[in-house]
């Protein structure tokens, strides 16, 4: 077989072979292109990509503009994995080794036209180049194989030790050869011998007693003491070559004992690197598989457990950055009069909102929900379910789920001594300090200000991995209510909020955001102790009421039982940390009413 290679290996390719080679390596004809969406990473989802599928090579630009700049990413079909997503009719993906490409076409008619496309042309790489590798076998076989012989002739010659056990076995190889003669000479002598002594012996015995074939008997103690010395070289020539081995097997085991510490230190290595994998793994941009959605591959206790660490995280930045604020010196009076530019005689009573389109809406929402959260949580057999009792702070909710999403309805009771009902429905309501007690909040923009009291807002949230990022679009109002609801109460101060469609900004189905949709109701009351001995009016006299109700859908994918941790964590520690900032935000300001 090596003979019939070689014999061909010296026969150059003809001219024909060349040119088909070169055509084949040198066509540049584009086969498919097109716009597919391409996942980027979790900041920005899914992306329009072009797509160029050219030398059996698959490239992608960020737009068809840019294609003469030169491609932002590319895989070879020859080694790629084309598969078909199980449950997205409209996906698939294509993978050489680690490196994975998660495209979306917009339809599947479109997704099935790339995969049969893209197959067809991986088959043909994998063809094109086995027939160029035999051809390169063909003209090249004989040079690899002396090529070899050579290294493998250079790489002992190298080796010093195999070097002089290999001169210790040609010097036994020559020992053997003058043992194969001396034992012939001898045995001619032990022949010859026998012989002699078979004969009659006739008259004296002889000097000198030929023994034929050029033997003499003087010789033969020669031949032996020869033969003896032979042998003796043998054996040392032999002990040399143990001592060689033992030599030699003594540094292999020194050299096969440092590789075993190298390895177990590589394998400690390797370990660790796997431990970081695994962490990264959940935070890395792996694939759209390893978020929040309806294909997550994520495990609902690994999913409440990342959010839960977000959500520990961002509250020791707020306190961080809490603690490093340096606190404005501005009174609550002063503030509040810059956002009032009509007058404070109407602020919170909505006639300057009454021409506004949302009027209708904002005021019909708002006297809901004000009943809403005057009844007691026995009432009507609403089935409230208390889920945190501590002291003053009571929550509870009522398990509801409408297609599937988590839209429980909750509802907190809590009394908070030293402020009012204004000032603490103030600082719910009043932007600028919305960032200060709101630890998710990302970005706010003020939309639309229809009245000093009433603000429409978008608010973008921070993204807690694996849920996907979210904001909400509503509409709030302040205002006081003057209903004698409860004459024991000094006043009552409400404010709500509503979520509401804006032309301007609507939902993003595949965008960076997932809408959130709620309904808010902050019903705080007043209630003053009179001062003992006709001392002033002081916050240790003032209590505030509160009265807390919320309706959200979250959107998105996330687990049920996940959402429902994380209200029973979060809304308590929400609704404390929002109270003390209140209590800390007033106590050295006058008193607001």
């Amino acid at each position: 077989m090596v003979d019939e290679v070689n014999s061909q290996s010296t026969t150059p390719p003809d001219e024909a072979e060349v040119h088909e080679l070169a055509g084949n390596m040198g066509s540049s004809d584009i086969v498919l292109k097109g716009y597919l969406s391409k996942w980027t990473n979790y900041i920005h989802g899914w992306q329009p990509r072009y797509m160029v599928l050219q030398d059996k090579t698959l490239s992608y630009y960020k737009s068809e503009e840019d294609s003469d700049f030169g491609c932002r990413g590319l895989i070879s079909l020859q080694k790629a994995t084309i598969k078909s997503h199980e449950f997205d009719e409209c996906r698939f993906d294509v993978a050489v080794n680690n490196n994975v490409w998660y495209l979306r076409a917009d339809c599947p008619e479109d997704k099935q036209n790339w995969i049969e496309v893209l197959q067809s042309y991986k088959t043909e790489a994998i063809n094109s180049d086995n027939s160029n590798n035999l051809r390169r076998q063909k003209w090249g076989s004989s040079v690899s194989l002396q090529s070899q012989t050579l290294s493998t002739a250079s790489g002992c010659e190298i080796d010093r030790t195999g070097r002089t056990l290999r001169e210790k076995l040609h010097e036994i190889e020559t020992f053997r050869d003058i043992l194969y003669n001396q034992i012939d000479t001898l045995q001619r002598y032990f022949d010859a011998a026998a012989q002699i002594g078979a004969k009659p012996v006739n008259g004296s015995e002889s000097q000198g007693t030929e023994l034929g074939e050029g033997l003499k008997t003087i010789d033969f103690k020669g031949e032996a003491i020869t033969f003896r010395a032979t042998t003796a070289g043998v054996l040392t020539t032999l002990q040399h070559c143990v001592d060689i081995i033992v030599q030699k097997d003594e540094n292999l085991k020194k050299k096969l004992d440092k590789e075993i510490e190298r390895r177990k230190k590589a394998e400690e290595q390797v370990a660790a690197c796997k431990e970081e994998l695994e962490k990264s793994k959940k935070a890395s941009l792996l694939g759209p598989d390893l978020e929040e959605g309806p294909h997550s591959q994520i495990p609902e206790d690994e999913f409440f457990d990342a959010v839960e660490i977000g959500l520990e995280k961002i509250e020791e930045a707020r306190e961080t950055r809490v603690r490093l604020k340096l606190q404005s010196q501005q009174s609550q009076i002063d503030s509040t009069n810059d956002i009032v530019v009509e007058g404070e005689e109407d602020f919170g009573t909505g006639k300057l909102a009454r021409s506004h389109r949302l009027w209708p809406e904002i005021d019909r929402v708002c006297k809901e929900q004000m009943h809403y959260a005057r009844q007691g949580v026995g009432e009507g057999g609403n089935g409230w379910q208390i889920f945190a009792d501590e002291g003053e702070l009571k929550m509870y909710r009522r398990e509801v789920e409408v297609d599937g999403m988590v839209m429980d309805p909750l509802k907190s009771c809590h009394v908070v001594k030293g402020v009012t009902a204004r000032e603490m429905c103030h600082y719910f309501f009043m932007p600028e300090f919305r960032n200060d007690w709101e630890t998710t909040l990302e970005d706010m923009q003020i939309l639309e200000k229809i009245s000093p009291d009433a603000l429409v807002f978008l608010q973008t949230h921070k993204r807690i991995w694996p849920a996907s990022q979210r904001d909400a679009l509503f509409w709030s109002h302040m205002r006081k209510i003057d209903d004698d609801f409860d004459k024991e109460a000094h006043d009552t101060w409400v404010v709500c909020n509503q979520s509401v469609e804006h032309p301007d900004y609507p939902p993003a189905n595949q965008g960076k955001c997932v809408r959130i949709y709620l309904t808010v109701i902050l019903l705080c009351q007043t209630y003053i102790a009179e001062p003992k001995n006709g001392k002033p009016l002081s916050r240790d006299d003032i209590t505030c009421n509160l009265t807390y109700c919320s309706v959200v859908n979250p959107g998105g994918w996330a687990p049920s039982t996940v959402l429902r941790a994380i209200y029973k964590k979060e809304y308590p520690k929400f609704l404390k940390r929002f109270t003390s900032y209140v209590q800390e935000q007033s106590k050295n300001k006058p008193i607001m009413f």
